[in-house]
């Protein structure tokens, strides 16, 4: 799986999967290697949510300086 992959294509992909285990589309086999495929796909999301948030506070807290400091 590509490391690289934008969160917007994560989540459709996410989407995909979940529709095919909830239809039970597939083998077994298929269905355990779709869950360790989403599963890996939550954990990216989570990493570029989380660097996102970071971004956004510190945004935040730089514009808050530059407010105060006027």
């Amino acid at each position: 799986m590509e490391q690289s992959i934008k969160f917007e294509e994560a989540m459709q992909k996410l989407s995909d999967i979940v529709s095919k285990l909830e239809n039970a589309e597939g083998s077994l086999d298929e269905m355990i290697r779709l869950y360790e495929e989403g599963m890996t796909l939550v954990k990216s999301c989570e990493r570029q949510l989380d660097a996102y948030e970071a971004t956004i506070t510190r945004l935040n807290d730089s514009a808050e300086g530059n407010i105060d400091a006027e």
